[in-house]
């Protein structure tokens, strides 16, 4: 026991020893502690972020327990005949999208999207990322000045 307790002191020495070594020769003279730095930090680089598309879905029916999930962006396509629906979820078969409900009034259109666990995901192992999707809904008549209102806030 004290054979091992010597050698992981030693061992701890000498790489406290090794951190706090100078620099080479050949470095140290030519910076001096005085020296201004003469490139830029790499923080400043600017690296844009990589765009991902939202995985384009569409409902499965066959979600376990599915419950409401918001959506974050309401675009009408299709000269206002449909509308692209934005949300961010999990992965599949862990998350699925189950339905869409439409509900159309004179004044606006509720839509609500339900997700839930597919039938499939059972003995799975499901990770906990989040990914944005997408899907389209078509409505029976365009969109016009109706307000699009998302039923899972209410």
């Amino acid at each position: 026991m004290r054979t091992a307790t010597a050698t992981l002191i030693a061992g701890c020495l000498l790489l406290t020893a090794g951190c706090g070594a100078e620099r080479p020769a050949e470095q140290a003279a030519s910076q001096g502690p005085d020296t201004p730095v003469s490139s830029s930090p790499v923080a400043d680089a600017v690296t844009p972020a990589p765009t991902v598309k939202p995985k384009p879905v569409k409902p499965t029916g066959d979600a376990v327990n599915p419950r409401k999930v918001r959506f974050t962006k309401a675009t009408p396509v299709s000269k206002g005949r449909q509308v692209r629906l934005t949300w961010w979820s999990g992965v599949e078969p862990c998350t699925v999208l189950d339905r869409v409900k439409v509900k159309e009034t004179r004044k606006r259109v509720t839509i609500t999207l339900y997700e839930g666990p597919s039938a499939k995901a059972r003995n799975v192992s499901c990770i906990m990322i989040a990914i944005e999707k997408t899907t389209t809904v078509k409505l029976k008549s365009p969109l016009g000045k109706r307000k699009i209102v998302d039923g899972a806030k209410s």
